[in-house]
């Protein structure tokens, strides 16, 4: 055979290189222009691929064994990709999202999901068509000769099978699938929820029959009312009134699983505004350990009367059981200002006219000028 110099060129190996030189020249550059590692070299490796394709026959016929198939198998044996089988494996998992209630992750829940999924055709058995009729290899192979002593070899993909390797005469393809091997078919799914769970959680399903790829469930949880998931603890606001903060309260609050618990607190513990306390063993069960359970976190938010609801002598009365009051000695020097109501916007209004005047007074921005 006479050997295309160009080839050995593009592999940076001479036509008279050893067998050993020229495994190594072509794992070097496998492993350095391999679109894995190096996605702007594509061109590139596709000619060495070319290259060793053409040559092997030629090397193999010089003495050389234990060849590689592709560049892609050396590859996979320096990084352990586990070689063509593996990705020709590698199928696309189905993803779908599941809105789940906060009730759903605190009791746990089973849930049913209906979906269509690709199964494998039981005529067929998911063959295609008869057994011993699935032939091919995906590709297709031509070798030109293009001058003399020079030979080139391309490969294409199959379009009788579409590359995917086989071809099934039309005559032996299976009637209920039409030799695509698989067949649509609706399933009614159960996604078991555990207690715990999370929001953006996911949950994989095995399920047998149906394609080769698993089912993920990512739960969505819904918003509740009354509480907040953080981390394995619930948080919630709790409005109490003036009377209740000073005087002591109970609270009735109905719990996830459709308990009632009262939140107490007695006469003389005063609860300012925003105090945060917590009830223990009432929040979120801890995934795996369903028995143990997070905090019902509470932040208080007291409400106060409005103006004049009392007249004043009862006001007078009131001021006599509540702690006494600091009084303040005036003096000449002290002006009394009073207190009014804050408009954020009426402010932001004010503040900007004053700059828009000092501007216009210092910087002026158009119109005529005279002397």
């Amino acid at each position: 055979m006479v050997k295309e110099t160009t080839y050995y060129n593009v592999l940076e190996a001479k036509p008279n290189a050893t067998q050993e030189e020229f495994k190594k020249a072509y794992r070097k550059l496998v492993l350095k222009y391999h679109p894995d590692k190096n996605p702007n070299k594509g061109e590139k490796f596709k000619q060495i691929s070319q290259a060793y394709e053409v040559l092997s026959d030629a090397i193999k016929e010089g003495g050389t064994s234990g060849g590689f198939g592709s560049p892609m198998d050396i590859f996979d044996m320096f990084f352990g990709g586990g070689g063509r089988m593996q990705r020709e494996r590698r199928v696309k998992n189905v993803v779908h999202q599941l809105s789940v209630t906060l009730e759903d992750l605190y009791n746990g829940a089973t849930r049913k999901l209906a979906l269509q999924k690709n199964v494998i055709c039981d005529k067929c058995e998911g063959r295609g068509g008869k057994k011993g009729a699935v032939e091919g290899t995906g590709m297709q192979v031509r070798i030109h000769q293009i001058g003399s002593g020079m030979i080139q070899q391309t490969q294409s993909v199959c379009m009788e099978c579409q590359g995917h390797g086989e071809q099934i005469s039309p005559k032996d393809r299976c009637k209920s699938c039409n030799g695509r091997k698989i067949a649509r078919e609706k399933k009614i799914l159960e996604v078991h929820i555990d207690k715990g769970m999370k929001d953006g959680q996911k949950i994989t399903l095995h399920e047998p029959g149906l394609e080769p790829g698993d089912i993920i469930i990512v739960l969505d949880q819904k918003d509740h009312a009354v509480f907040t998931r953080r981390g394995e603890d619930f948080f919630m606001c709790m409005n109490i009134q003036l009377v209740e903060a000073l005087c002591g309260f109970q609270k009735p609050i109905s719990t996830l699983d459709n308990r009632t618990i009262v939140i107490t607190s007695h006469p003389g513990q005063t609860v300012k505004h925003a105090d945060i306390k917590c009830v223990l063993n009432e929040g979120m069960p801890i995934y795996h350990r369903p028995y143990e359970k997070g905090c019902l976190i509470i932040e208080f938010k007291v409400n106060f009367p409005e103006n004049g609801f009392l007249s004043p002598d009862k006001l007078s009365l009131l001021e006599k059981l509540l702690p006494e009051r600091k009084e303040v000695e005036e003096t000449d020097e002290m002006d009394q200002v009073e207190l009014v109501d804050f408009d954020p916007n009426q402010e932001r209004r004010r503040h900007y006219n004053g700059e828009a005047y000092e501007d216009d007074e210092h910087h002026p921005r158009g119109g005529v000028q005279t002397s």
